[in-house]
């Protein structure tokens, strides 16, 4: 064992407790190389020195210059900070190794001239997600489907748009850039086809979808399914049907999904290591608020009017997940999802908005 790597394992051995908490690999410049969490963080660390070569442990403790770590006061704590250091530093191998490629999200761009489009996670970029989905080959036909249903662009970010209502920096003929906008499947955003509110009105039909408010894309396949059938364009009608099917799926997992994030709204209190109990304030699957578990009535005041205004502060019912909402919003779903005995520990509103 290299001297490095056997002052690091004593250090562990003589400092760590096994206890909730998360703990950081260190690289020679102080770089955060990977963060975890672990019920006992003594026990979990001490592990990395055991694995063999090759090993995603192996290979992070041979590049470790240095190990720190953070008890906390219970797993459920330990699981959102490590969330929260994973989305500050950007760890190499926590974007390397985490990252579930089975997953994937419809990111509603917030540019001049939105796109709908598939990404495998969410990002930093602006906008709306929505999801998590299963099955990206599919998700990406039911995106296909959305954009040629509302005459969405899906050209890259960095296309040039020419707007009807800029007709004074061009010329007023143009021909579009893609082959959907020569066949009126897209407004043409990029030739003079639309104006910037005739193509935005366009967007808020997909955002109304993909939100659970309307169904106008379903209603338009429907409409070329019925125009198919009676022109016994037999094939076609059921191409048709099979993409209103995976709209539909999509919908109906849209609005369990609403139902969940509405479930997950209450005030939880977890019982924490040698007393440190901790409350946590959540709104539609979102922590707003954590704090100490209140011992005193003023304290146990404070938290219900905190509780209070959470709960009656007015917010749009939207699917729509921001980047920085999206990854906690599934990672407490998923800890009540296996930990469902934990509803026991949750205090629900009996009048929270939605």
């Amino acid at each position: 064992m290299l001297p490095r790597v056997a002052s690091l394992l004593a250090h562990v051995r003589a400092q760590a407790e096994n206890r909730p908490g998360i703990y950081r690999m260190l690289g020679p410049s102080g770089e955060v190389l990977y963060v975890g969490k672990s019920v006992r963080v003594r026990t979990r660390l001490l592990s990395y020195f055991r694995a063999e070569p090759g090993d995603k442990a192996a290979d992070i403790i041979a590049r470790a210059h240095d190990i720190d770590w953070e008890h906390t006061p219970s797993e459920f704590a330990a699981l959102l900070r490590e969330l929260r250091l994973i989305k500050l530093h950007r760890p190499l191998y926590n974007v390397e190794h985490k990252r579930d490629r089975s997953h994937c999200f419809l990111h509603l761009t917030q540019e001049a001239v939105p796109r709908l489009q598939v990404v495998t996670r969410v990002t930093g970029a602006s906008g709306d997600y929505y999801g998590p989905f299963h099955g990206t080959h599919t998700v990406s036909e039911v995106a296909r489907a959305v954009n040629d249903l509302l005459e969405l662009r899906d050209c890259a970010a960095d296309t040039p748009m020419r707007l009807a209502d800029q007709g004074q920096l061009f010329p007023l003929t143009q021909e579009p850039l893609c082959m959907r906008g020569k066949v009126s499947r897209c407004l043409a955003p990029c030739a003079g086809g639309c104006t910037r509110a005739e193509y935005h009105a366009h967007v808020a039909q997909a955002r109304a979808f993909l939100e659970g408010h309307a169904d106008t894309p379903l209603a338009l396949l429907h409409e070329r399914m019925a125009l198919a059938a009676r022109r016994l364009q037999f094939e076609y009608a059921a191409e048709l049907r099979d993409r209103a099917e995976r709209l539909q799926h999509l919908r109906q997992w849209m609005v369990s999904l609403g139902q969940t994030m509405k479930r997950l709204t209450f005030v939880y209190s977890v019982p924490g290591h040698a007393g440190d109990d901790r409350v946590y304030i959540l709104r539609r699957g979102s922590v707003r608020d954590e704090r100490p578990a209140p011992r005193t009535l003023r304290e146990r005041k404070a938290l219900a009017a905190r509780a209070q205004e959470v709960f009656e502060r007015p917010e749009p019912e939207t699917l729509g997940l921001r980047a920085h909402e999206a990854q906690e919003v599934m990672l407490i779903a998923r800890w009540f999802h296996l930990h469902p005995e934990q509803f026991e520990h949750a205090e629900h509103a009996p009048h929270a908005a939605p």
